[in-house]
């Protein structure tokens, strides 16, 4: 755990449903718990979605204030990133009066032209992220030395990964390429930045992590670890396994027989993601809680040693 805590970044991705945003928040409450100090960001969709409640904020108790870093607990602080927050911050950086730079947002033209542009939403977002990395304390140490970006989708992780190459490619130079290449030279060291990819023990999610991995691979984006989420604890040992089949066997069909083979379905993923992942992976349990009680309770697991929350190197199961 000490060589997450270790980056500034750490990418949090994975498909819908996996509990993404939970071990988002649980990994930063871990990092808590280790001594770090962490500031746990999300990105923003849209316009709309400054209004919309935040489920990764209410895990940790954070009240968010627009774009704005909100302190939550000693040693977590909370954001939300923005594509029209980090447009901001990169004109004020440009621009001689930082009142140019909200005039020039208030021009409908311009703002039309920023949102219909993918590319320079996502440079929005990166923007930000560089702004608050780049942050620094009177002592000189960082402000927030370690960021947890919880990524809404697994086409964002993609778009962000790609950014930069997108970018180059119709404007290479001036203070956009300058702030595109600041922003590859993070994203691309795996000393300061990883990728940590979230999935559950099921064939289609396992499948389409290792499709993720490879992609965000491909962009040059290291990965830092993967999260197995929700693995079902196995009670039985070899002998109490074969007694337990032949009980089953013995009364017909029975609701039992379909734990076992959601058992047997999660231990084949959890050994086809270790013998196919190229990081180190962390196995968390299922755990009958949700909320603010399942994010405590995860951090717990990911912050000890030699309990539920065990790892792997991805070559052993």
């Amino acid at each position: 755990m000490d060589g997450l805590w270790d980056r500034r970044a750490l990418l949090i991705s994975g498909k819908g449903g996996v509990g993404k945003t939970s071990v988002a928040a649980a990994l930063a409450r871990a990092a808590v718990n280790a001594g770090r100090r962490v500031l746990l960001a999300e990105v923003e969709l849209g316009a709309e979605s400054e209004q919309t409640p935040s489920p990764l904020a209410e895990l940790v108790g954070a009240r968010p204030t627009g774009a704005q870093v909100t302190p939550v607990s000693a040693n977590l602080s909370f954001v939300r990133l923005s594509a029209i927050e980090g447009q901001r911050l990169f004109l004020q950086e440009v621009l001689p009066l930082r009142v140019m730079a909200d005039a020039a947002l208030r021009t409908r033209a311009l703002r039309r032209f920023l949102e219909a542009a993918p590319a320079l939403r996502e440079m929005g977002v990166l923007y930000q992220m560089l702004h608050l990395i780049r942050l620094t304390r009177p002592d000189g140490g960082a402000q927030h030395p370690l960021c947890i970006l919880d990524l809404p989708a697994t086409g964002h992780a993609l778009a962000l990964a790609a950014l930069p190459d997108t970018l180059l490619t119709v404007m290479p130079g001036g203070p956009i390429g300058r702030a595109v290449r600041e922003g590859m030279a993070l994203l691309r060291d795996p000393a300061r930045t990883g990728a940590v990819l979230v999935t559950l023990p099921e064939p289609l999610p396992v499948s389409e992590t290792l499709e993720l991995s490879t992609a965000i691979g491909r962009h040059g984006i290291p990965i830092a670890a993967g999260v197995l989420n929700r693995m079902p604890e196995d009670p039985f040992s070899p002998d109490g396994r074969a007694a337990v089949e032949q009980l089953l066997g013995a009364h017909g069909p029975h609701r039992g027989q379909r734990a076992l083979g959601r058992l047997d379905r999660a231990r084949g993923a959890q050994a086809r993601l270790v013998a196919s992942f190229p990081a180190p992976l962390l196995t968390l349990p299922d755990l009958p809680a949700s909320g603010p009680r399942l994010v405590e309770l995860l951090a717990t697991h990911l912050g000890s040693r030699g309990s539920a929350a065990s790892s792997s190197t991805g070559v052993q199961p």
